[in-house]
């Protein structure tokens, strides 16, 4: 395992019976930007709560840096859980907090800074995402658009080592789609290490350099772009590229 890394070994989970990962092996290296594809429900999601310490996995271990998180007390795993945040899929707002309520949210519940200092960030990483004019607005004034922006305020304002993004362009017209590409890529530019999961060919492919590729609760493929799209796994050639023998399955 690599020192300052996200790791799982041999992870299995299970869902009512349905094996979900299976002697499952991933790294995420500290400044290797890393997208996780795979059809709808092949467990890329599954990944990123289990990263998390979201859910428990049956066997295996979950690490992050050197701290084994698989069954660590909860307040030791705090302290290993605050260098990593997730913007999920659909934002995941508090619909009774103002924009600037819902960006300052963790700040304001550690209780270590100021009103004024949480203040000061949370303008910060709006104007950082473009929508410091939102501040005062609630999450139902907000187009799609803007509430997945707000939402990667929400995750910078603890200034996290590694942002997770769950399928962060779904349901986003091109522009939007531009604007997270964008955001993404000034992430990386100041040192933020991304994970992914998506099935936007896209935007994965112009924010990350490194591809997992999850298929029946395994990994079958890890690699770059270019070799991604010369491989020969007839799962991943299909994903790249469906034939009409892909309809109806």
């Amino acid at each position: 395992m690599i020192g300052d890394s996200i790791s799982m070994e041999k992870v299995c989970y299970s869902v009512g019976g349905r094996r979900i990962l299976e002697d499952f092996d991933f790294c995420l290296e500290r400044g290797v930007n890393r997208t996780i594809l795979g059809v709808s429900g092949a467990g890329k999601t599954t990944i990123l709560k289990l990263l998390l310490g979201l859910l428990q996995p049956d066997s295996g271990r979950v690490c992050i840096g050197d701290v084994c998180i698989t069954g660590l007390s909860e307040t030791r795993f705090l302290e290993q859980r605050k260098r990593i945040a997730i913007v999920f899929q659909g934002g995941a707002l508090f619909d009774s907090m103002t924009v600037g309520e819902n960006v300052g949210y963790r700040l304001f519940e550690a209780g270590q800074l100021s009103v004024r200092a949480i203040e000061r960030i949370v303008l910060e990483k709006l104007s950082f995402v473009g929508v410091e004019q939102a501040v005062n607005l609630y999450p139902a004034e907000l187009s799609g658009g803007m509430k997945k922006r707000v939402a990667i305020a929400r995750a910078l304002a603890a200034d996290p080592d590694y942002i997770f993004f769950d399928e962060p362009t779904t349901g986003l017209d091109p522009i939007g789609v531009y604007n997270i590409c964008n955001l993404m890529q000034k992430l990386q530019a100041e040192g933020k290490t991304t994970l992914m999961v998506t099935h936007d060919l896209i935007t994965a492919f112009a924010t990350s350099e490194r591809f997992t590729f999850l298929h029946r609760a395994r990994m079958i493929f890890e690699g770059t772009e270019a070799e991604m799209k010369e491989s020969d796994i007839p799962e991943v050639r299909e994903f790249l590229r469906p034939t009409e023998e892909s309809l109806f399955v």
